[in-house]
């Protein structure tokens, strides 16, 4: 026979769903810990802010007053050659209707701000408005705290019209200078005209006096002209020829009359003879003269004063003879001879 065996039963399994976890200790106190410690973070964050904020330092306050804030915003720059060296903290209107910003310039940074600074507002067309600080003399005194400043605001959006009706402006003025009738196409048209003269037979002078017919007058006239100056060049020529020729001749009559063998020479020294004559002449008759009175004196003793008077007019008589043979030499000699003719080499 067989043996029947019977499947044993194993005992079913319980269902995990159905079971709790275990408790975690001292829950309560760990979610305390961890609220805590978010709030300690979000506490340090918020302080690591205001910090990074400048919130805990010392500030002076400056104002700047402006007709327009239009751009400005609570909490932009105010730049000093690029850095920030202030905030905006508030903006208000004025009962003047000005605006008046408020900016908090922290201590640190308040000695780039002089009482000689210039404070500008731009707002160009790309990007926001820009409060800007420049300080040219860095030794004037310092900027009070409270100051007030007035604002040079520039705007480029607002010089966008005007640059429109200038451009229209110019665009029209194009338009008149480049038209059919304008005076600028009557100046080219002329340019170009002058230029074909220039380009023609005539050149310049065609171009200068308007035709050709006189055009070629003055050319002619300058032909014959240089033609004058070629026969005037031939005469200079032939003069500075006869020049030095002429230079010849009076080189050798120089040499003639004052060179060595010259005549001058000869008449210098008869010249020089006639004066000796001339001075022995002149004693003798004072010696006549003191004669002639002496026989006006002493005119008991003429026979004395007869003999002094023959022998002086010997001697005057013997000068004039010494001079008139001089005079007859000197007749003799060139250049007081008659015969005045002078024969040159």
């Amino acid at each position: 026979m067989a043996t029947i065996i019977e499947p044993t039963k194993t005992p079913r399994s319980m269902d995990s769903s159905t079971q709790s976890p275990p408790p975690v200790a001292n829950l309560e106190l760990k979610a305390r810990l961890l609220i805590l410690l978010l709030i300690l973070l979000l506490g340090s964050a918020v302080v690591y802010v205001m910090v990074a904020r400048g919130a805990f330092e010392r500030t002076q306050q400056l104002v700047l007053v402006a007709d327009d804030s239009e751009g400005v915003v609570v909490g932009m720059d105010l730049t000093f050659s690029g850095f920030p060296i202030g905030r905006v903290g508030r903006i208000e209107l004025s009962d003047d209707g000005n605006a008046r910003i408020l900016v908090d310039v922290p201590s640190k940074d308040a000695h780039w701000l002089r009482t000689s600074s210039v404070f500008t507002m731009e707002s160009g067309l790309v990007g926001g408005t820009r409060i800007r600080a420049f300080s040219g003399v860095l030794t004037d005194p310092l900027l009070p705290d409270g100051a007030v400043r007035r604002v040079l605001r520039g705007d480029a959006k607002a010089e966008i019209p005007l640059m429109v009706a200038s451009v229209r402006e110019l665009v029209s003025n194009l338009s008149a200078l480049t038209g059919p009738d304008a005076p600028l196409n009557g100046s080219l048209r002329n340019v170009q005209t002058a230029t074909e003269k220039l380009n023609g037979p005539g050149g310049g002078l065609g171009l200068l006096f308007g035709n050709e017919v006189d055009a070629k007058k003055i050319i002619k006239t300058l032909d014959r002209t240089n033609a004058l100056l070629t026969r005037l060049d031939g005469l200079a020529l032939k003069a500075d020829g006869i020049a030095t020729k002429t230079d010849v001749l009076i080189s050798n009559a120089d040499r003639q009359v004052f060179g060595p063998a010259g005549v001058m020479g000869d008449a210098q020294a008869t010249v020089v003879q006639l004066n000796g004559l001339l001075s022995d002449a002149r004693n003798s008759l004072k010696k006549v003269d003191a004669v002639l009175q002496e026989a006006q004196a002493i005119g008991a003793n003429a026979r004395e004063a007869t003999n002094d008077l023959g022998a002086l007019r010997g001697e005057v008589e013997g000068s004039l003879r010494k001079v008139e043979s001089l005079v007859n030499e000197i007749n003799r000699k060139w250049p007081f001879a008659r015969d005045t003719e002078l024969k040159l080499p």
